[in-house]
This record gives structure tokens, C-alpha cells and sequence, in this order.
């Protein structure tokens, strides 16, 4: 009898550890990267740490059925909501696509003013004086390189200025809020 006992409460044990098992949720998050790509895992530790704090959790408590729940952020640290666009980026997203670019305008416009500057003053030095051959030919081997340096810096001001217009553009269809990208 005390076997069969032994057996009957394991029995129950086993029993009421399965039940408790089934019925406990499991977190799926998810998250879009840069590129909109949607990604799913269960494990936290598997997101990287940029897309973190835009991590949406879904709790699954029977299978087909996903609860959405807010994003896997602690309340006590972000009382307000995250603004996001039509695609789900936020403005963090929005802003980090235009700093290189602001930066690299910024960059190319400061070294245009300078390289026409130099050309500048230059061809102020140049004005009412004789040149020999030689001071003319180091003279003009300067000035294209002059030119060189600030048409390289205007290239680089148009490229920038083409991918903000671009990001821009996005993000109008994306319907972002246009004081993200400033």
C-alpha cells in the first residue's frame, strides 16, 4: 500500500507540475531593425542593444493566441510612449539617419569656405606682380590644387545634401514627424 501511495503522489506531483507548466505565458519580443526587417525571439538577451528600447513583448499563454503587451521597457524609467511613425521607427531612428549627414554637410561646407578662401587670397597675392616661369608654374600647380580641394568638398556638400533630401522623402511617406529630422 505505502508503493502504491508513493506512486499516487508522484503521479500528482508530475501532474501538477505539467498543468502549471501549460499554463504559464512565454514572452515572444519583437523588433524592426534598420532596415525594416521584423525579427522575433523569446530569449532578451538576443536583441541587440540599439533595438532594445523599441522592443514590443507579446505574452503567449495558449498556442495561436498573442497577447500584444507594451513595450519591454520598465515604467518607472519612461512614463511617456515612444512617437513612432506609419513604419514603426521612432524618432531616435529618424535622427540617427541624419546626424552622419548633417555632420558631413557641416564638415564640406566649413572646408568649401576655407578652400575659396585660400584661392582668395591666393590670387590677391598674384595681383601686380611679375612672375618668372618657375614662380608661375609652382603658382599655378597651387591653384589647381586649391581647386581641387574645394571642388572635392562641394562633391561632398551635394552628396549630403542628396541623402538628406532622400531621408527627407522617406520620411514624409513615412509619415515622421518632420521635426525628427532636424
Amino acid at each position: 500500500m505505502e508503493i502504491v501511495m508513493k506512486i499516487v503522489k508522484t503521479g500528482m506531483l508530475v501532474l501538477l507540475l505539467v498543468s502549471a507548466s501549460i499554463s504559464h505565458a512565454a514572452s515572444v519580443y519583437k523588433w524592426v531593425d534598420k532596415e525594416g526587417t521584423v525579427h522575433f525571439t523569446d530569449d532578451l538577451s538576443k536583441i541587440p542593444p540599439e533595438y532594445r528600447d523599441k522592443v514590443q513583448t507579446e505574452e503567449v499563454s495558449s498556442p495561436g493566441k498573442p497577447e500584444t503587451s507594451p513595450p519591454a521597457t520598465a515604467p518607472a524609467q519612461e512614463t511617456d510612449e515612444v512617437k513612432r511613425d506609419a513604419t514603426g521607427m521612432s524618432e531616435d531612428y529618424w535622427r540617427d539617419r541624419v546626424r552622419p549627414w548633417r555632420k558631413q554637410l557641416n564638415e564640406a561646407r566649413e572646408g568649401y569656405e576655407s578652400s575659396k578662401q585660400k584661392i582668395s587670397e591666393a590670387l590677391e597675392e598674384l595681383k601686380g606682380r611679375q612672375l618668372s616661369r618657375q614662380q608661375y608654374e609652382f603658382k599655378r600647380v597651387e591653384m589647381e590644387k586649391l581647386t581641387a580641394e574645394r571642388d572635392a568638398f562641394e562633391t561632398k556638400m551635394k552628396e549630403a545634401e542628396a541623402m538628406l533630401d532622400k531621408i527627407a522623402k522617406e520620411a514624409e511617406d513615412a509619415k515622421a514627424d518632420p521635426a525628427w529630422l532636424k
